[in-house]
């Protein structure tokens, strides 16, 4: 019998934690790179996918992991553990693929809303992940950029056609009211379906 066939669950368990912490810590971005791009088990190898998954997890939080393998992984990964490391990225780069990322977490899009840079915000905001309350919050946001606040007026429209009705009419609603919003989209908004997105249009027109 082989030495890791023979070793106890605590051994092996010891071991991963120790390689994982060695990767957590490592300055050599060769290393790291190679972990990073280094293919998954199959899903059948429930013990290796498992390890492997939690080695990414060390290797996205490890700042020295080279920037184009973390936004790799920030683009590919759809485990939460690793997205979640990836997201508090230093690098507005990585923090971007994250947002950009339809696999994540609708709560990890949603934090991603309230990112520091615009550039995440803007991205995170038309993920198909993320939640209509976070949308409602995008538009009520007056950071929220005309472009963006155009995407989020097509909210239980051409966007989400299938979306329920009382809370894409609040989006669209917030839309109109936000100063940020351009008087194309104010415009096109005074014929909405829902009185109140109107409403709330015609009343931004009669002020301007």
């Amino acid at each position: 019998m082989t030495e890791a066939a023979s070793a106890t669950p605590t051994q092996q368990f010891e071991a991963l934690t120790t390689v994982y912490e060695r990767l957590r810590h490592s300055t050599d971005a060769a290393e790291l790179s190679e972990f990073a791009r280094r293919p998954l088990p199959d899903k059948s190898d429930q013990s290796g996918y498992s390890r492997a998954t939690a080695l990414l997890e060390a290797v996205a939080g490890n700042p020295h992991t080279p920037l184009e393998d973390r936004i790799f992984l920030a683009q590919t990964m759809p485990f939460p553990n690793i997205l979640v490391k990836l997201a508090q990225d230093e690098s507005v780069e990585v923090r971007k693929a994250v947002a950009a990322n339809e696999q994540d977490k609708n709560w990890l899009v949603g934090r991603l809303t309230k990112d520091e840079s615009p550039e995440v915000r803007e991205i995170a905001l038309r993920n198909a992940r993320t939640s209509w309350k976070m949308r409602l919050e995008g538009a009520q946001d007056p950071r929220t950029s005309p472009e963006t606040l155009e995407f989020l007026a097509g909210f239980g429209g051409e966007r989400a056609p299938g979306g329920p009705d009382v809370l894409t009419s609040m989006i669209r609603r917030a839309v109109a009211l936000n100063p940020n919003t351009s008087p194309n989209v104010v415009s096109r908004l005074a014929s909405d379906p829902s009185p109140e997105v109107r409403n709330a249009a015609q009343r931004r027109l009669a002020t301007r």
